[in-house]
């Protein structure tokens, strides 16, 4: 019997749906969960679900937001390698690396890329707050660390976020779903590091 077949047999269904909910939408993003799929797979019957998500879409909020705490980590993955001593120069490599592990994440896992975001609004506790979504977080935080070491002038620093995001986002659309879809790994590295790039030297 696979792993994503497996009955349920410990106290925590809660996180066995996630799982399967995970397992299912790797590949093929949201249009692939199924709710009473995602129970047949952990072994209980649908009723037991709704103790714990109300409908498909707040298995969806769930599943955004396990995903995004995914993307955080591919994002220091990028900024764990060994640093400079300079912290202006060190503050722009950790916002270099948040851009960079960004489009990796959407490259790597792409069905999960689809997911991240479907469902947070209504996800309890993050509502519209942006500032409660982990990897616009730590977006964020490696904005206001560039203020802070002088890398960043403070009269700039108000909605560079937005500029980042958007132009992160577009690039890892672009790869996944658009014209560079299939492109070779060389090409697509090295758009992607010129779009972090040049959107640093922008908002700079």
């Amino acid at each position: 019997m696979s792993e994503g077949n497996r009955p349920y047999h410990h106290g925590d269904l809660r996180a066995a749906l996630v799982a399967e909910g995970l397992e299912l939408t790797r590949s093929d993003g949201p249009g692939a969960l199924s709710l009473r799929e995602v129970t047949r797979r952990a072994g209980v019957s649908p009723a037991a679900a709704y103790r714990h998500f109300r409908d498909r879409s707040a298995l969806l909020g769930a599943l955004g937001l396990e995903i995004q705490s995914r993307v955080v980590e591919r994002m220091r993955a990028r900024t764990a390698e060994p640093g400079v001593a300079d912290p202006a120069e060190e503050s722009l490599r950790r916002l270099r690396g948040v851009g960079l592990g960004y489009i990796d994440f959407a490259c790597e896992e792409p069905g999960w890329f689809e997911m991240a975001f479907f469902g947070i609004a209504d996800v309890e506790g993050i509502g519209p707050d942006l500032a409660r979504v982990p990897p616009f977080a730590e977006l964020l935080a490696a904005l206001d660390e560039c203020v802070a070491s002088g890398a960043l002038p403070a009269l700039r620093r108000p909605g560079a976020e937005f500029s980042c995001w958007s132009a992160v986002h577009g690039c890892a659309e672009l790869i996944v779903h658009g014209p560079l879809r299939g492109a070779a790994p060389g090409l697509v590295r090295e758009v992607a590091e010129r779009v972090v790039d040049d959107i640093i030297v922008g908002i700079r």
